[in-house]
């Protein structure tokens, strides 16, 4: 088979080249559509794609959150802000109904304005945290922040928060399971693009997870 691939020297890359690669390779990704607040209480609302889930015991959440492009200095981004300074964050699921309300969220609004307010995005309070939730979205994390962790040269910075709750639309959840289909789940590709979950594949689980979740082998439920 002959090798015919293009070969790029990733110490060679400017950010900008860098990160058009990183996001064109790595996709699908879930988007965090994240609430918090500042020490006066205003509400930022914002989505956030460079998002996973990182731990099971206790359930941990991580997103990277960069600096502000072309910003000067220290000029980290509002959500960044809040969590630092208050330590709670909310990750609300977005999904194809929240698809537009959720883009439009990740425009650049001044500091002291709130996208929740200025877009009309309803919200619930939350239990533990001070930070509300998205009302629209049908699964609502409430965290709390354990970890932040400065990433390469430093323009990059992982936040890692503690699920402390989670909040679960009875239209996706029947008490045991999340309904991934009924959820209709949106991700994010490179550029302009978001997608849907699409064809979904099923193979048989091949090893035991936490709790079974999928498991037909021995002692499966």
């Amino acid at each position: 088979m002959p090798d015919d691939f293009v070969t790029i020297d990733a110490k060679n890359l400017d950010t900008e080249a860098a990160y058009r690669l990183i996001v064109g390779c790595v996709v699908p990704r879930p988007v965090a559509w994240i609430t918090t607040v500042n020490p006066d209480g205003l509400v930022n609302v914002a989505p956030f794609s460079s998002y996973n889930y990182v731990a099971t015991t206790p359930p941990m959440l991580a997103m990277n959150i960069a600096k502000r492009a072309g910003a000067p200095g220290d000029a980290i981004k509002d959500t960044a802000r809040n969590i630092k300074a208050t330590g709670e964050f909310v990750v609300n699921v977005a999904t194809e109904a929240t698809m537009e309300l959720m883009h439009r969220s990740g425009q650049n609004f001044p500091p002291e304005v709130s996208e929740a307010e200025a877009l009309g995005i309803p919200l619930l309070p939350s239990r533990h945290v001070k930070p509300p939730r998205i009302a629209l979205s049908p699964v609502q994390m409430e965290c709390r922040l354990d970890q932040v962790v400065v990433l390469g040269s430093g323009i990059n910075t992982l936040y890692i928060g503690e699920v402390v709750a989670f909040h679960l639309s009875p239209e996706i959840f029947d008490g045991r399971r999340v309904d991934s289909v009924k959820m209709r789940p949106i991700a994010r590709l490179g550029g302009p693009f978001y997608a849907a979950l699409g064809e979904i594949f099923e193979r048989p689980m091949l090893q035991r997870p936490p709790g079974g979740e999928g498991w037909t082998g021995p002692e499966s439920k």
